[in-house]
């Protein structure tokens, strides 16, 4: 009799609950309706009300009239997916994130290290502190063209800097408007201004009388570097191997291989030949004579950890005194003894 009783109570509370839920979901759909809205609009609150109520409300299908039962289970599953996504999203599993700062060393240590591959970078950032699998290097390295092993002028010009040198031509127009043209012949090591001359008209065999005068009186290098100017031709290269120099000719309009000469021509025009009125060639020929002298005496350059191309010693004691260069375009400053 008792268990009877407690069963009709259960059902009766059950039945009442299904009624609530029922009228919850009747009501929702009804203010969904009555909302301002030429369109139907449902939130994403009500989308989850609608998923939460369906889960235990029985008859839901038969009393769901704004939208099909297949979109109400398809929000159910978005919903559960987005809760899973919740209570998953606080836990770390797998491998930890990899910072941006680790990711750009990796691409710098492949990029200046072409012949490295993944192995040896991951062996470099251990030595270095860095927690990472070699999988995850392999996955940053950014992926090489086939030439990319190649070693890169900048390289080459570190490699060699020893035993090479460079030459270049400009040109500065006179006071009647001819033009000048200025060879200039670099030494890598030190920077050094080696030789340089002017001429109206240059030619393969003036250039190469250049080279000869220069080679008289300094060691002979490895390597010259020069552009693809016209004024050079074929006899040029073939009478450069008789001296024993390998050249090397840089890609078309691609100056930033030749780029110390490029840099110290700026320097010369920069400092110089932009602030003066150039009447012939001889007197291009001694400003450019004075200048030279300055930069390879006292002039001091980043290269040389701030000392001059023929090096300059530090002076500590006297009086220091002006002396002007290029009446007065430039100044060096020297102590002398009291």
């Amino acid at each position: 009799m008792l268990k009877s009783l407690f069963i009709l109570l259960l059902s009766s509370f059950k039945t009442n609950s299904q009624l609530r839920l029922e009228l919850l979901f009747l009501t929702k759909q009804i203010e969904i309706l009555q909302r301002n809205s030429p369109r139907l609009k449902i939130k994403e609150t009500d989308k989850l009300i609608f998923s939460l109520v369906k889960t235990f409300l029985s008859n839901w299908k038969e009393r769901i009239f704004i939208v099909k039962p297949n979109t109400l289970v398809k929000w159910h599953k978005n919903a559960f997916r987005l809760y899973w996504y919740r209570i998953s999203r606080g836990k770390k599993n797998g491998r930890p994130r990899v910072n941006k700062e680790l990711i750009c060393l990796i691409r710098q240590i492949a990029n200046e290290n072409p012949f490295w591959g993944a192995p040896r970078i991951h062996g470099e950032l251990k030595k270095l502190g860095f927690d990472v699998s070699e999988s995850t290097v392999q996955r940053y390295i950014l992926r090489r063209n086939s030439g990319s092993t190649d070693q890169k002028w900048k390289t080459f010009l570190k490699n060699h800097i020893k035993e090479t040198v460079s030459i270049d031509f400009f040109t500065i127009p006179t006071i009647n408007f001819k033009m000048v043209n200025v060879l200039v012949v670099l030494d890598h090591h030190r920077r050094k201004i080696i030789h340089f001359n002017v001429t109206m008209h240059p030619t393969t065999d003036w250039i190469l009388q250049q080279l000869r005068n220069v080679f008289s009186e300094h060691t002979v290098p490895k390597y010259l570097i020069r552009d693809r100017d016209s004024k050079y031709g074929s006899v040029f290269s073939n009478r450069i191997k008789q001296f024993g120099i390998k050249e090397y000719v840089t890609s078309y309009r691609s100056p930033w291989q030749n780029g110390y000469v490029e840099r110290v021509i700026g320097s010369i025009k920069r400092e110089c030949l932009d602030h003066i009125v150039i009447i012939n060639e001889n007197h291009l020929r001694k400003v450019l004579k004075d200048y030279i002298s300055y930069y390879n005496k006292y002039r001091t350059h980043l290269a040389n950890n701030k000392d001059s191309p023929e090096g300059r010693e530090v002076q500590v004691v006297g009086k220091i005194e002006k002396v002007p260069v290029l009446n007065g375009l430039h100044n060096i400053y020297l102590r002398k003894a009291a």
